[in-house]
């Protein structure tokens, strides 16, 4: 009888010390409430500073863990093994986890100062009155370009791509609604367009600038425009503005005819237990010298209107990264096309690839 009473005294113990184990593993793996705020974002896209100071005037401590793309961030969140307070996922990702009912709504009583955000970033087509997201940082797509490898020509259009004097000079990011996208807008067309005809004029002019393309490349761009390998690259404006660190004989520049406008935005997902510490970051992060700081530390542009009377002048003053958004209404934000007509995109996206091969 006394050893059966020992075999259940060692498997409660052993129980509680599972147990206690199990909740700790939690705990670093971002499962969170009360005093504890877990927040998934892209690497490198905060500065930690601000981390350490959010803890420090709310008392809520910052499990923080990173993604390389939206849809590890979206399949990470819909598996529900971490539970996560605040999510940074871009527009059209917003859009997709709102029609998956992964979203909370966002409570504004809670953010007094979303007022600092610009309108122009406001009540967009992926999130009409912001009832689930609010902006984090924004950009666009455009041509980073050597005018010392062009003889001194300035490139201001998507058509000026297509100059035979570029031959194997060009080197475009590797993604479908990008490189879809730069062939409708040469056209004058929607980057969203849906139109099977406007999508395969696209593509048969995109066939034409093959002997100008140098690669199809992903992150090694940065490297590869930087160290003048190529003299042109299609790319996203914060990355643009990392190469021309670089190298400043680069110059960057938004076509005339249109491209995209894309936004990182600040959700809180389905399972959040932290909602009102969720809401308490958010606040934080919209907080004008917060925001300012984390921009000049990520690099890229800043929603906050207030935030640019904190920002070096050189910074908020340059239009290539904070244009007039009165005079850049051919600006388009992606659209969730569904995955049908996606699948179509991505499929004459790899022809294109294809072809150029």
């Amino acid at each position: 009888m006394k050893s059966l009473t020992r075999f259940f005294i060692i498997i409660f113990v052993v129980s509680f010390a599972l147990m206690f184990l199990v909740s700790r593993l939690n705990a670093t793996q971002g499962f969170s409430g009360g005093n504890t705020l877990t927040i998934y974002n892209w690497g490198d896209y905060i500065d930690p500073a601000l981390i350490k100071k959010f803890e420090k005037q709310t008392g809520i401590k910052v499990i923080y863990q990173t993604f390389d793309s939206n849809e590890a961030m979206m399949t990470k969140i819909s598996q529900g093994g971490t539970t996560f307070d605040v999510a940074v996922p871009s527009e059209y990702a917003v859009d997709k986890m709102k029609k998956d009912h992964m979203l909370l709504p966002i409570d504004k009583s809670k953010l007094p100062n979303l007022k600092y955000i610009d309108p122009h970033f406001m009540n967009l087509s992926f999130d009409p009155n912001n009832k689930y997201s609010i902006p984090y940082f924004w950009g666009t797509v455009g041509l980073v370009y050597n005018s010392s490898m062009l003889g001194g020509k300035k490139l201001t259009s998507w058509n000026d791509l297509w100059d035979k004097d570029l031959r194997n000079q060009i080197l475009l990011v590797d993604g479908a609604r990008e490189v879809m996208g730069m062939g409708l807008n040469s056209l004058h067309y929607s980057l969203n367009d849906t139109n099977e005809a406007h999508l395969q004029q696209a593509k048969r002019k995109l066939a034409k600038l093959t002997p100008n393309i140098k690669a199809i490349v992903g992150d090694e761009i940065k490297m590869l425009l930087a160290n003048e390998e190529a003299a042109v690259g299609v790319v996203w404006s914060g990355d643009a503005s990392e190469i021309m660190d670089q190298n400043d004989k680069l110059d960057y520049v938004v076509p005339k005819e249109g491209s995209n406008l894309w936004f990182d935005n600040m959700v809180i997902p389905k399972t959040a237990k932290n909602i009102d510490g969720a809401h308490k970051f958010i606040n934080f992060m919209l907080d004008p010298k917060n925001a300012a700081k984390n921009a000049e530390y990520v690099g890229y542009s800043t929603p906050n209107k207030k935030a640019l009377e904190y920002l070096p002048k050189e910074v908020a003053n340059d239009k290539r990264f904070y244009p007039d958004l009165t005079k850049t209404e051919n600006l388009e934000v992606y659209e969730n096309l569904g995955k049908k007509m996606l699948a179509h995109y991505n499929e004459l996206f790899l022809e294109f690839k294809m072809h150029h091969k």
